[in-house]
């Protein structure tokens, strides 16, 4: 199954990571789908909001609870059905409510979840949802019902903010500032807190004519109660960071042959190394094929002979033919483009492998599709000169 074989054999854990756009979730499915033909049990995960993993997988819908792919489906679309596939989409504020009600103390959990500044903190803050992503599949991977666990993380417009996201989360957990503004009422704890222990120092006067003082009580009310998430989360990112450098996991980096996506794959790798992360491939999808192969380009001539003896007469034939070698022309030059691109990237990356995907001819949306995915993805060399 090329250099992905082993992975899906041994693997616990594998990130499908990459900037928005390159087909994270096609591929992330398409692992599964090679997972479950190696007889794994399989989880797949994504944050995808189109909802594509569920169209992909022959799903109506996905929520925030795993569902099974039904194995008739499978059998269906021609996958060796060795074990069974799992689904499901992350709901970002679903999964905050859920670890902060495993938590905290329950006579807490009505103010935090109704607390605006929680509403940030779990719908909007930069880095809540690639953390909660985190918190998901070390929680999959925890639980012992799957033998792999895939997830599709999400759109990236930097590679940092997915490495960072446990830090961001942290900072406000814990903010330093915030903290020694706030000292007195925290010193003194809920009940001990009134609105003039918050305004008694300077700070805390000019920043409650800006803001208000409820505002500020209500900010002081959220630190008292959310401190005990603090040592929780910490210790959950560290075993987050601690498994994705195990020998357990692995990351495919996917991307697209463009030259921005190149330059932000070769970018994304050498910091995942850097930060002792184990790159398993990187995947090139959306290659325009080579459709001549060792072929010399036909000219209009030969093209307009060959049509003729469909029955069309010359000027149809030779109209045709000049349309259909422009056509060739202007695959190739794309071929040819992308080619540059990715020489580029396997020479930036080696010796992590270059996985080639086809550009396909129509969306890939169900399982038949996803399996012939598979046929590139897992093959030792990709031919992108057939069609599909």
């Amino acid at each position: 199954m090329g250099p992905l074989g082993d992975v899906l054999r041994q693997a616990k854990v594998i990130v499908c990571v990459g900037s928005g756009g390159v087909g994270k979730t096609t591929v992330a499915a398409g692992l599964a789908l090679g997972g479950v033909a190696q007889g794994r049990r399989v989880v797949v995960c994504t944050i995808d909001p189109a909802k594509r993993l569920a169209n992909a997988l022959g799903l109506s819908s996905l929520g925030n609870v795993a569902a099974q792919i039904d194995p008739k489906d499978l059998e269906a679309a021609g996958v060796p059905n060795g074990s069974e596939l799992y689904a499901m989409m992350l709901d970002l504020k679903q999964s905050w409510d859920d670890f902060v009600t495993r938590y905290l103390p329950a006579d807490v959990h009505e103010s935090v979840l109704g607390s605006r500044f929680y509403q940030a903190l779990s719908t909007a803050m930069a880095g809540s949802q690639e953390y909660i992503a985190m918190e998901k599949l070390y929680e999959l991977h925890s639980c012992g019902d799957y033998d792999l666990v895939i997830l599709d993380t999400p759109p990236t417009t930097h590679a940092l903010d997915f490495l960072e996201a446990p830090k961001r989360v942290l900072d406000l957990l814990g903010n330093d500032a915030a903290r020694k503004l706030l000292q007195p009422a925290l010193s003194a704890g809920k009940a001990g807190m009134s609105l003039f222990q918050l305004g008694s120092n300077y700070v805390t006067k000019t920043i409650s004519r800006l803001t208000g003082l409820e505002t500020l009580q209500e900010l002081a009310t959220f630190m008292i109660q959310i401190r005990g998430m603090y040592d929780v989360t910490k210790d959950r990112a560290a075993s987050v960071q601690s498994l994705l450098r195990s020998k357990d996991a692995a990351f495919v980096l996917v991307t697209s042959p463009g030259a921005l996506t190149i330059d932000e794959a070769i970018y994304f790798h050498d910091l995942l190394e850097k930060e002792g992360m184990p790159v398993a491939a990187v995947a090139a999808n959306r290659v325009h094929r080579d459709y001549l192969g060792d072929h010399a380009m036909p000219d209009a001539a030969s093209l307009a002979e060959s049509i003729r003896h469909a029955g069309l007469s010359d000027d149809v034939s030779q109209g045709f033919a000049v349309r259909l070698r422009d056509a060739t022309r202007e695959a190739q030059t794309l071929h040819e483009v992308d080619n540059e691109h990715l020489r580029r990237l396997e020479e930036s990356v080696a010796p992590t492998p270059v996985l080639r995907i086809p550009r396909f001819e129509k969306d890939v949306y169900d399982l038949p599709d996803l399996w012939e995915l598979d046929q590139y993805l897992f093959s030792t060399e990709p031919d992108t000169r057939s069609s599909s």
